[in-house]
C-alpha cells in the first residue's frame, strides 16, 4: 500500500493501512534512538595546557605556548593562576593562519588596482 492510498482508505484497506502506520512508527522510533545514542563532542570544551599541547597539530612545548600567550597570539582565559583554552576559540585561531594562494593574491592585487583612481593604465 502506498502513502497516497492512506488519504481515503476503504474499510477493506484499514488493516493494511494500520499495519503500514505501525511499521513507519517503529522505523521513526529506531531513527530517534540512533540519533540520541550518537555521542557528540561538545565544541566548547575547555583545555588545560597539557590537553592543548596534545590537541594542536604540531604538539608544541609548554614554553612555546607560554610565548604565544605572552605575545597574545593565542586565545586563552586565566582563572586565578590557571590558564584555560576554549576548543572553539582554538579551532578558529588555527584557521586564521591560512596563507593565500598565488591566484588569490593576484585577484586581490587586481581588485586593489582597479579600485584606485585611474585603474590599470
Amino acid at each position: 500500500m502506498q502513502t497516497c492510498d492512506l488519504q481515503n482508505p476503504t474499510f477493506e484497506q484499514l488493516p493494511q493501512a494500520v499495519s503500514m502506520l505501525i511499521n513507519e512508527v517503529k522505523e521513526l522510533k529506531e531513527l530517534l534512538r540512533n540519533i540520541n545514542n550518537t555521542p557528540t563532542e561538545p565544541s566548547d570544551r575547555w583545555f588545560d595546557m597539557k590537553e592543548l599541547s596534545a590537541y594542536l597539530p604540531d604538539h608544541p612545548a609548554r614554553q612555546t605556548v607560554y610565548g604565544w600567550i605572552g605575545r597574545h597570539a593565542i586565545p586563552y582565559h586565566k582563572k586565578g593562576k590557571k590558564l584555560q583554552f576554549l576548543k572553539a576559540e582554538i579551532d578558529s585561531w588555527l584557521k586564521t593562519d591560512k596563507r593565500k594562494t598565488s591566484a588569490e593574491l593576484y585577484n586581490d592585487a587586481l581588485q586593489f588596482v582597479n579600485t584606485k583612481k585611474g585603474g590599470l593604465i
